[in-house]
């Protein structure tokens, strides 16, 4: 039976996974790299480190699986979205790469708007506003900043796309991931040359644009010879990070939504049509599903704000659970069952490195709203769960409001594998809950992207209906679901009485 890899370029690792033509997984592998922050709020990585991180989990996971390399029939890649590889005319990386979760560019983000004429003309373009994380600004950053390497600059690639042009030689890309960078015509599928004229910048620097499913390219000799493959082996467009993975929790039709709860949190919803939201809170971007777009929320620190709490606070529970031997986060989540819904009136802003939905914010920050005496550690941490579900309501609410159905949600992540943190998610989104069997993400669904598209099923979406089932389901409680109504309204609240010192705090810091 042949054998499909997804490889994941993420932003602290890489992973490559295999699959058999059934879905059945057969062996992954991860290695990890460092990232860099010269500057507050600047995040950057060296391409390099994902190139070596793909060779090495390939040849473990080719090791581990004991998998013949004749059997490998396709490859997808997944990863990162937004970053910039800038590369010169002998395809040498001239800078460290710039992230989805850089801040430097909001100057250039009103360059981008006003040359556009406007934010609504911007999203009439492209289908979304300009926000710092992507990757136009990034470009306009660099000639705005480090002229000599612009003016060295022939051709800028997203992360996943670099990995491709090392394994390849091509310079490509394909439609999910292209849309995240603010120089696509969402709804036709290609480079949007009306904004690149308006914004100076050359069309040659892009990649050419593939569909997901589409072969790019060839593993090359060299490439081949790092991997331990043999030359040859097909590699398709693959995906964005958040498109693959919807592919991997089998979001390819209407009415089917995911919520991941990773570091950062992202509500994904099917689209058949375009739709967008006129105010801009919510991305529309092409799907990885052949002619299908997608509408999708981001909150910056979801589950990273539990995460925080842990480190920062949970000092407590991390050595228990150390001489327990078992996750801290399970020692957390118990603690928090043990307060009420609602936390007593205390609310906390997950907004530890900003947001995007649906507050466009860089400068807004985390806060604990509401402490008193009464409030001891299981409200601490309750809060900020609820916290984080709350901001992924806001986006499940901008989704109902664009009058796209929701019929099941699924969700996934550290948030996904806690019942208590699934049956919070239950109340406060006001639907029943469910977990797939599949739970291995972006480099799961490009793996099926690259069955698809060597031709082992028709389509993406016979792929998902072949390897993709619903183990679990939580109901809503109701009268949890009545208290967490009556309580997040305030939660919304919250962040436009603070919204004009979050500014003020943020020069002061600068």
């Amino acid at each position: 039976m042949s054998i499909y890899l997804g490889i994941d370029i993420g932003t602290s690792g890489t992973k490559t996974l295999a699959i058999r033509e059934n879905g059945r997984i057969v062996a992954s592998a991860t290695f990890e790299y460092p990232l860099s922050s010269p500057r507050p709020g600047w995040s950057e990585q060296d391409p390099e480190d994902w190139w070596q991180a793909s060779a090495k989990s390939v040849r473990k996971v080719l090791r581990d699986g004991k998998i013949k390399p004749a059997s490998v029939a396709g490859i997808g890649l997944s990863g990162q979205m937004h970053g910039s590889v800038f590369l010169d005319r002998k395809h040498q990386v001239i800078r460290p790469a710039l992230l989805w979760n850089d801040q430097r560019t909001a100057a250039e983000c009103d360059e981008i708007e006003k040359r556009a004429g406007g934010r609504p003309k911007l999203i009439k373009m492209v289908a979304n506003p300009a926000l710092t994380g992507f990757t136009a600004p990034k470009i306009l950053w660099l000639r705005n900043n480090e002229p000599r390497r612009f003016d060295r600059t022939r051709q800028v690639l997203l992360p996943k796309d670099y990995v491709r042009f090392r394994l390849t030689g091509e310079f490509a890309t394909e439609v999910s991931d292209a849309s995240g960078t603010l120089l696509l015509d969402v709804k036709r599928r290609k480079w949007n040359r009306q904004l690149l004229q308006k914004l100076e910048l050359d069309s040659s620097l892009l990649p050419a644009v593939y569909e997901s499913e589409d072969i790019s390219g060839t593993l090359s000799k060299v490439a081949a010879k790092k991997l331990g493959l043999p030359e040859g082996v097909p590699v398709v467009g693959g995906g964005g990070d958040q498109a693959a993975g919807a592919v991997g929790n089998g979001i390819v039709r209407r009415g089917v939504i995911s919520a991941t709860m990773g570091t950062s949190g992202v509500v994904f919803a099917h689209s058949e049509g375009i739709e967008t939201d006129p105010l801009g809170r919510v991305h529309t971007f092409c799907h990885a599903v052949r002619g299908q777009w997608h509408v999708m929320g981001v909150v910056l620190s979801a589950g990273g704000s539990l995460q925080w709490y842990r480190n920062q606070l949970g000092e407590a529970a991390v050595a228990a659970a150390r001489r327990k031997k078992i996750d801290p986060y399970e020692l957390l989540t118990a603690e928090a069952a043990t307060a009420p819904a609602g936390s007593e009136g205390l609310y906390f802003l997950p907004y530890l490195t900003g947001e995007r939905t649906p507050h466009a914010d860089p400068h807004a920050r985390g806060a604990w709203v509401g402490l008193s005496l009464r409030h001891g550690r299981p409200h601490l941490v309750r809060s900020v769960m609820e916290g984080a579900s709350f901001a992924m309501r806001d986006c499940l609410e901008i989704i109902r409001g664009m009058n796209i159905p929701i019929r099941e949600i699924r969700v996934s992540g550290g948030g996904a594998r806690s019942r208590f943190w699934r049956q919070m998610q239950a109340d406060i989104y006001g639907n029943k809950v469910s977990t797939i069997n599949a739970e291995e993400g972006p480099a799961y669904g490009v793996a099926l992207l690259a069955a698809a598209g060597t031709g082992a099923y028709k389509d993406v979406v016979e792929a998902c209906d072949a390897t993709i089932r619903v183990v679990d389901t939580t109901p809503v409680q109701q009268s949890t679901r009545r208290k967490y109504n009556r309580v997040y309204p305030q939660y919304g609240q919250l962040y436009h009485s603070l919204k004009d010192d979050y500014a003020r705090i943020a020069q002061l810091v600068d």
